[in-house]
This record gives C-alpha cells, structure tokens and sequence, in this order.
C-alpha cells in the first residue's frame, strides 16, 4: 500500500488581514496500488518492441504519478491560493471551480519534451504521446475558462504551431502571438543560437475579455530616444509619452533566470521572470479573479497573482517543487513593479547622447551616424 499525504500548510498572515494565520493540519490517506518497479529500457529494434517500450513508459509515468502523491495540497488565505501536487490532467478535472467554469487567466508553461531534468518527470515522451499530453491539459483548461476568459501558453518553436492550431480548433481568439525575447540563448554553431519563445495570448471571445492596458504601460521610443513632444498629446486616450507594449518582450529584468539573479530558486533551470507574468496578470486579470498554472513549478505565478491580489489555484507533480513554490510565495515576490513604466527602446536617449558626446568634443555629423 502506498500513502498519499494531504497536506495544509498555513501561511503567514495576510498583510491586508488582521485575522491571525490557521495553524497547519496534516492527515493521511491511504490509497491502494502499490507503484511499478522501474523496467529497464532497451533500444526498440522493431514497431512492436516500440509499442511495448511506449506502454512501458506509460506504465512508469503512472508508478510516478502515485509516488508523488496526489493528494498533497498547500495553501493560503486572503486571497485564496492552493498548489495541488500530482499530474495536472487528473488534479484539474477534479476541481469544483473547473466544473463550474469560474477560471478568469490561465498562464502555462509546460514541460517542453527536452528531457530535461524535471525531478520525476518524464520529459521525453514519445512525440505523440507528448501532443496528446498538450491536447489533454489545454481542452481541460479551455472548458474552465469563464465567457472573460483567457489562457496564455509559454511555448518553444517545437510544438507552438500544434498549440496554436488545437485553441483556434477549440474556436478560442487568438488576441496576440507575443515573443518572450532574452540574450542568453544556449551556445551553438550549427543553426541560429535561439533566443525567443512564444507567449500566446488566446482569448475566449476577443471582445469580451478582460483587458486591462493602463495597468501594463511602458514609454514609448519617440519619448525615451528623442523627446518627442508630440507623445505629450495623444489621441489615443493613453498618458503622455507611453503605450501599451509591443508584442516582442525584452529589456531589464526581462532576462532568463539564471547564475546569481535575485530572482533564482535552487534546483530550477527553466524559471520565468516576475515582469513577465506580472504583465500578463495584470493586463489580464481584476483582483479577485481567479488565476490557474497547470505546471506551477519554481512558483512565479503564484507568487505574482497572490501579491497582486488575485486568487491562485495550481498543480505540480513535483511535491519537492511544490513546497518550493509555496515558501517563495510566503517570501513574496523580488521585482514587482519595477518594470512599470520603463523604457523597452535598445538605443539611448538622443538628447543626452548629443550632451555627452559634446562634452567630450565629438560632432553632431558623428552622432547622427550612429543614432537613429
């Protein structure tokens, strides 16, 4: 017999509350079934031994799923947050809020099928097994969401077309294909070093979603770079000198997660930004909305949602990634807020540039080669 904790963990007290913190419960479940052993793998040299190398596979994906525990939950209060640890196809059709329809954002970056070392993970599914994991969480989600709803999927160049297509086949909106853009793509000299991956920004009726763009500006490039003053007065109803952000993401703060960040949890090589789903929370979502991660992982979005008072629910199927995530959010988050406003524009601003460069005796015609 295996057991399967169920565990609540209460956090600290909400800043905004006075009501003191529920001390933590504990209990245990048993659940019947002992976990398959792990069979050893062996090269297929045929399409039946492929066949059985697949149920295979399957077979110790499960084992897995009952190791972790499914029932294993954190949570927190003012506003609600729950992590549920197991496999998120099977914590997500459970939900009494999915059942109901209540989800107002979904943000998902899932296991990119790169065998990579997501501790009991299998991140090298056969393709197609791995297409019909996508299709499975994605329609799991996409009948959750409210008539407001929208979800937005992280997603390389590898299964970004499959993505796309199956949410316009499931007849949801596509608001935005964005690009997440960083510098410090893996080295290579065998193709283009890759630096993007793909936000997509479906929505489940582009008129009616929630769109918050006031909550997301950044300043433009005629105001950051030339001072434009016609930015001043704009017709468009936005403040002077800004706008909303283009569909490219970059800048500071923008960066992957890696080496001594602030940001940087141990034991997680495939972390997100907090400026990153800080724009999506809040252009997104209201406070108060409900706010669901299918792969919670090193915990940014819940971190992000609960500071920015939305509720959180989320899964994980590493119960040692959960506790993770659930102290980095009773930690609370490192940079909200610092991106708002900023500047995205990769040249300087030309009026101080023409200063400096005077000051220093170089030209205007010098100037003028070198800046747009």
């Amino acid at each position: 017999m295996s057991a399967a904790k169920h565990t609540r963990e209460a956090g600290e007290r909400d800043s905004a509350s006075d009501a003191p913190a529920k001390p933590a419960r504990e209990h245990t479940t048993i659940k019947g079934g002992a976990p398959a052993g792990k069979t050893p793998r062996s090269r297929p040299a045929n399409v039946a031994a492929m066949r059985e190398a697949a149920n295979v596979r399957q077979r110790e994906h499960r084992a897995r799923v009952d190791e972790v525990g499914r029932h294993t939950v954190y949570e927190l209060e003012n506003p609600m947050l729950r992590i549920h640890v197991g496999d998120c196809r099977d914590v997500l059709a459970k939900l009494p809020e999915f059942r109901r329809k209540e989800v107002d954002l979904v943000f998902a970056d899932p296991p990119f099928n790169w065998n990579r070392a997501y501790d009991k993970w299998d991140d090298s599914m056969p393709r197609e097994d791995y297409l019909k994991f996508t299709r499975e969480w994605l329609d799991l989600c996409v009948d959750a969401l409210r008539p407001t709803g929208a979800i937005w999927v992280n997603i390389p160049d590898d299964t970004c077309a499959e993505i796309v297509m199956h949410l316009k086949g499931r007849n949801l909106a596509m608001v935005n294909w964005c690009i997440w853009h960083y510098r410090f793509g893996q080295n290579t000299t065998e193709r283009f070093i890759n630096s993007k991956v793909h936000a997509l920004y479906f929505a489940r009726t582009a008129a009616s979603r929630v769109w918050n763009p006031r909550e997301v500006l950044e300043m433009s490039d005629r105001a950051a770079i030339y001072a434009d003053p016609r930015t001043q007065n704009k017709a468009d109803g936005m403040p002077p000198g800004m706008r909303v952000p283009m569909d490219v993401w970059y800048g500071q703060f923008w960066g992957r997660i890696q080496g001594n960040n602030a940001e940087r949890r141990a034991n997680h090589d495939n972390q997100l930004p907090e400026v990153y789903l800080e724009r999506v929370v809040r252009a997104c979502s209201n406070e108060g909305d409900l706010v669901v991660d299918p792969f919670t992982g090193s915990g940014t979005t819940p971190v992000v949602a609960h500071a920015l008072k939305r509720r959180f629910i989320g899964s994980e199927f590493s119960v040692d990634n959960a506790r993770s995530a659930f102290a980095r959010i009773k930690a609370g988050p490192v940079r909200i807020g610092k991106a708002l406003g900023a500047s995205s524009a990769i040249f300087e601003n030309r009026v101080k540039s023409k200063r400096r460069a005077g000051s220093k005796g170089i030209g205007a015609d010098a100037i003028a080669t070198t800046t747009p």
